[in-house]
């Protein structure tokens, strides 16, 4: 242990990170650098400044990552249209790739040997932020408190906080949420507590970003969203920066019931979570995203880029941002959003993302073709049996030699 003299450590101000940082002053006898990142959470971040000066911290790096995470993160992984397992966006999971990043470029610039995290043994986030951590820098030394310590309950931290003068305002202790929570601008999380069990329905008040369908307006809200290369620029005429559209998708979408999901997932570390996420905004983006690319993309590419989404989801869930096979993807995925670009007009309504429009200069539409009406002989139909006949060859030999689908 005495080998590390100086570490670089995710910190929040919370209870657990602030028990972190000085049980690794004193199990460790280094140096700590602290790091807060704004991106986007709700909170007030600059708060953990005076908490670490109060442990002694001497060099204290509080960030706004806030357009870099949605520009750089959240726009990427939109243009696939990504999904975890037919339902999950990636909340959490695109957030720790950017947090990983500033990590290890404090760490160069402190001359720290390590970096530390507050992510448990349990779960997701500890791989996320290793495998970032590894790929960027590695031999950086990775310190996990919650696989070393005896501290595992809240009752202990809190023992912990009062046997060594730090700082944390226990008047909070009964007023702590039943839920583990973690939110950006792309989402909020909810785990824990009634969740635990899979049967129990969550409770209304646990939801902070929006209302239930069932109280939102009884008229929908419209909005027309413009498109560049695949990303939103632009909300009803209005040029946007991405952490400004995503704001803004979040609050109208909230305010329209938009976002709610409830699921199990299958973590990367081998077991069931159930999990409660509110992501309006990016509910909103995905709808309108794949209505763009259904008049500007070609059907084979749009086809490739569906089959590759699983697999890109994938890697982004289980912490492999930094990896080979991800740039790979994504330079195939950015490839294919030259020519996404217009507008797309959806319509708000109890939950409810639709498709009210969508228009490009780049549309692969074609109205002469698609018509039911008389086309002057813009398709002539006689041209569909040779193509039928010639699709059905391999099954109409396939049954002359006695291969009969019905046997």
């Amino acid at each position: 242990m005495s080998d590390i003299k100086k570490v670089v450590l995710a910190y929040s101000g919370g209870l657990d990170t602030s028990v972190i940082a000085k049980w690794i002053q004193e199990t460790y006898n280094c140096e700590v650098v602290t790091f807060t990142a704004d991106i986007g959470q709700g909170e007030e971040v600059e708060p953990a400044r005076a908490k670490a000066q109060a442990l002694g911290i001497k060099e204290i790096y509080i960030d706004d990552l806030r357009e870099e995470f949605v520009r750089d993160y959240v726009y990427p992984m939109f243009r696939a249209n990504t999904i975890y397992e037919g339902e999950y966006l990636l909340g959490t999971s695109i957030a720790r790739p950017l947090i990983a990043k500033r990590l290890i470029e404090i760490a160069n610039e402190t001359g720290a040997d390590a970096i530390a995290h507050g992510a448990t043994g349990k779960g997701n986030d500890q791989v996320r932020f290793e495998l970032g951590a590894y790929a960027l820098k590695p031999g950086v030394k990775v310190i996990a408190p919650w696989r070393e310590w005896d501290l595992n309950s809240r009752e202990k931290l809190m023992a912990y906080c009062e046997e060594h003068s730090i700082p944390v305002d226990f008047n909070k202790k009964g007023k702590k949420s039943p839920y583990s929570m973690d939110a950006n601008l792309l989402h909020i999380s909810y785990e824990g507590g009634i969740l635990e069990d899979p049967w129990a329905e969550a409770e209304e008040d646990m939801w902070r970003w929006s209302v239930s369908p069932e109280a939102a307006p009884d008229s929908p809200t419209y909005l027309e969203l413009t498109y560049e290369k695949g990303d939103i620029v632009a909300i009803d005429g209005k040029a946007m920066s991405p952490a400004e559209v995503l704001a803004y998708l979040n609050k109208v979408g909230g305010d329209n019931g938009i976002g709610r999901l409830d699921i199990v997932e299958n973590r990367y570390v081998g077991m069931k979570s159930r999990g409660c996420y509110e992501t309006p905004g990016g509910t909103i983006m995905l709808k309108a995203h794949r209505a763009i690319e259904s008049i500007t993309l070609d059907r084979e590419v749009a086809h490739l880029k569906d089959e590759l989404m699983p697999k890109y989801a994938e890697v982004i869930y289980n912490g492999y941002w930094w990896s080979p096979e991800r740039r790979m993807l994504q330079e195939m995925i950015d490839a294919s959003q030259e020519t996404v670009n217009g507008n797309v007009r959806v319509k708000l309504y109890k939950g409810n993302v639709i498709i009210a429009g969508r228009q490009s200069d780049d549309s692969l539409f074609d109205e002469s073709i698609a018509t039911f009406e008389d086309d002057a002989g813009a398709y002539d139909q006689k041209d569909a049996e040779g193509f039928i006949k010639l699709n059905a060859l391999r099954m109409r030999i396939a049954a002359s030699k006695g291969r009969s689908p019905l046997k």
